[in-house]
């Protein structure tokens, strides 16, 4: 069974093996049945590797080959990734002026970045190949959208808050990988299917409150403000934080399986989208504590 995720739902994330969502791990001497990329023992030796070294998720290390991916990778393309997002909200920041003049032009860019970021999410999610420059795109928008956002937010709300955004993010993405790596958090049946579950529930409810705010007015049911607001905030970056999670476990299978390395920019993608949603709910969360002062 796939996941109704589209992020999650690619090869490293179907239901139809031992880790229900992820790959599961082969044992030596035995058939890869779980391996996405495998193409049998004679057109594949990878496939099966009786000399893996086996880590504390249990995933066995791949040998290195040309053709596949690594964390290098990984690190190299997220940082590329991240790197567009990063100077796309410089740009915006300094180039779309948010005073009481400009700042209605400012929130109508900032609104179709958001849009044609959440298409070009859709497009690279669906997609059988991942596409480099979709996904620099990707990123390139939804740096403009957080770039005008962070500042509309650090010039009515709170002034530093953007600073204070990227260093919660920081920090909750080193946590969980610190969890992850000494075996903290382990990627379990249960524990993926409790995170898409709580994903998915969450999405749906901010769903019906933009609805709500839409059409009503105001702020909705009340779910992103005061103390509920407080309290929606911190459940959205718990939830974040577990899908950095399945993105490391991702990552992990995807290299101990021999993915190709074009995988490398799902694996960037997937982490990306990640981390801009903890750092938009580490933003909101930071104008609502100061709001409160």
């Amino acid at each position: 069974m796939r996941s109704s995720n589209p992020v999650f739902s690619r090869r490293g994330f179907s239901r139809d093996n031992g880790h229900a969502g992820f790959n599961a791990t082969p044992q030596a001497g035995a058939p890869a049945t779980g391996n996405p990329y495998a193409q049998g023992t004679a057109a594949n030796p990878y496939a099966t590797n009786p000399y893996a070294q086996t880590d504390i998720q249990g995933a066995p290390q791949a040998p290195a080959r040309p053709d596949v991916m690594t964390i290098d990778d990984v690190v190299t393309r997220t940082a590329m990734t991240l790197g567009t997002v990063i100077v796309a909200a410089t740009a915006a920041w300094w180039a779309l002026p948010v005073d009481q003049e400009n700042v209605g032009t400012a929130i109508g860019i900032a609104i179709g970045a958001a849009i044609v970021g959440f298409v070009l999410s859709l497009v690279n999610s669906f997609k059988r190949r991942p596409s480099p420059p979709l996904i620099l795109t990707y990123a390139a928008f939804e740096g403009v959208f957080l770039g005008v956002i962070s500042n509309i937010v650090s010039v009515y709300w709170a002034p530093g808050a953007a600073m204070q955004a990227v260093i919660g993010t920081m920090a909750v993405f080193a946590g969980v990988l610190i969890a992850y790596r000494t075996g903290l958090i382990r990627v379990t049946r249960r524990f993926y299917g409790f995170v898409m579950a709580a994903a998915i529930g969450f999405s749906l409810l901010m769903m019906v409150n933009l609805l709500f705010a839409v059409f009503g007015g105001g702020d909705g049911l009340g779910f992103r403000s005061g103390a509920l607001g407080i309290i929606f905030g911190i459940v959205a970056i718990v939830i974040g934080a577990c899908i950095l999670a399945l993105n490391f476990k991702q990552v992990e299978d995807g290299i101990a399986y021999g993915a190709p390395r074009e995988e490398s920019w799902l694996a960037a993608f997937g982490l990306t989208v990640t981390l801009v949603w903890i750092y938009i709910e580490m933003l909101r969360l930071v104008a609502i504590l100061s709001g409160d002062d």
